[in-house]
């Protein structure tokens, strides 16, 4: 397939599926690498170099000096006083939205781009949706020397303005992409689009556990810092470990980052919180939602085999939510394989309930939350009426809301 060039990556049917037999890095069903050929020797060159420095003493001590003096790890496990008197249990939060940059992204970021300089690359591709994985893209490149291209959907561009600016400011290129829905999904497609053409000097830093193995695995191990830390902190201030644990899911980076410590941990509930959206219905082109895992149905999306949005002739559906980070059409195969096997417990909310959670953090507790992980928040109050709560929750605050207040004003003054 030499030549080979990739026309729309959710298009299954244009792509060469490697045979079933081949498939690497299976989570159950899910996972694997259906992927063109041509794809196939840069996935590999990713995974050997992955294998080769994951544990390598030189590169496991520049990543947590910049862990922790660039990002600004570790970040703090906060006793919700006043949220937690209002929902009448012990609520924790974990504080990714004190990471450099916003949000949790930078973690997996650092690691990648840190891979990626180890590889010998010299430049750095994304896809961003909200724009915290771009701006975090944006900051890495910068620090380490990358010429730095980020896609972002033109819808996302339009809603998150200042996130685009910002990543240009550090000297990232920000290609609007006008295709499709023009979000996320769409984003991706272009990203994968240049790598075919730059394998040689790229690495396609995606941000999410999705994609072809062994993206989810990488992902999933440099995000794993969150939950190893809430682990410790846990014991520290509690004694034992949480209840429950929340955490909003779209790709599911911020999920599996948390859940992964505790997925042997069989007494502690893992709650993924979706994007219901405006209802849980859909047109005959697009989703009014975001919830692949509550209401999807098995397909390919973007190289691997998961949970996604498709009509009846499997095409995959545009979807909708406020929050552009999680406006995505599929989840990460892992999480999917977790849902499924009913370790992890799929649940949503809508965006009038997300909005309410977003002012209502905002004045208990002075603390302005990114409109994803305000959908994490806004499940407190059915978690509480249906008694998944227990005596001490965690809840991952993945991002701060700076880069939502916009969006939220433009909603007030019916924008």
């Amino acid at each position: 397939m030499a030549g080979t060039t990739i026309s729309e990556l959710q298009e299954i049917s244009e792509l060469q599926i490697i045979s079933e037999s081949q498939v690497k890095g299976k989570y159950g069903k899910f996972g694997g690498q259906y992927v063109p050929e041509v794809l196939m020797p840069a996935l590999e060159e990713l995974e050997k170099g992955y294998e080769k420095y994951k544990n390598d003493p030189e590169f496991l001590a520049e990543l947590g000096h910049y862990l922790k003096d660039f990002a600004g790890r570790e970040t703090p496990l906060y006793f919700a006083r006043n949220l937690s008197k209002k929902y009448g249990t012990k609520i924790y939060l974990k504080r990714e939205d004190l990471v450099h940059g916003g949000a949790h992204k930078l973690n997996n970021v650092i690691g990648q781009a840190l891979l990626a300089k180890y590889m010998g690359k010299n430049r750095l591709i994304a896809e961003t949706g909200a724009g915290q994985h771009g701006t975090a893209t944006a900051m890495a490149g910068a620090n380490l020397g990358f010429e730095t291209v980020v896609y972002m959907g033109a819808k996302d561009v339009k809603r998150q303005q200042m996130n685009a600016y910002r990543m240009e400011l550090m000297g990232t290129e920000v290609k609007a992409v006008d295709t499709g829905s023009k979000t996320l999904k769409d984003a991706i497609n272009e990203a994968f689009r240049d790598w075919v053409t730059n394998i040689g000097n790229t690495h396609y830093l995606i941000g999410s556990v999705v994609g072809p193995h062994p993206y989810p695995m990488i992902v999933r191990d440099f995000q794993s810092v969150i939950g190893r830390e809430v682990k410790e902190q846990a014991m520290e201030k509690e004694g034992r470990l949480p209840d429950t644990i929340i955490a909003c899911a779209g790709g599911g980076s911020n999920a599996m980052g948390i859940f992964h410590s505790f997925i042997g941990d069989r007494k502690v509930r893992l709650i993924a919180v979706e994007a219901g959206g405006k209802a849980l219905n859909c047109t005959e082109k697009a989703a009014l939602h975001s919830a692949s895992l509550c209401t999807g149905e098995e397909g390919i999306l973007h190289g691997a085999r998961t949970k996604v949005l498709q009509d009846r002739n499997g095409q995959i559906l545009e979807s909708k939510s406020i929050s552009a980070g999680l406006d995505y059409s599929g989840v990460g195969p892992e999480l999917a394989s977790l849902v499924e096997s009913g370790r992890v417990t799929a649940r949503y909310v809508t965006d009038k309930e997300a909005l309410e959670a977003f002012n209502e953090l905002s004045r208990l507790e002075g603390i302005i939350p990114a409109l994803e992980s305000s959908h994490a928040l806004a499940y407190l109050k059915k978690a509480a009426d249906c008694g998944e709560l227990g005596d001490f929750v965690v809840l991952n605050l993945s991002g701060r809301g700076d880069k939502d207040l916009e969006t939220v004003m433009g909603l007030k003054k019916g924008v």
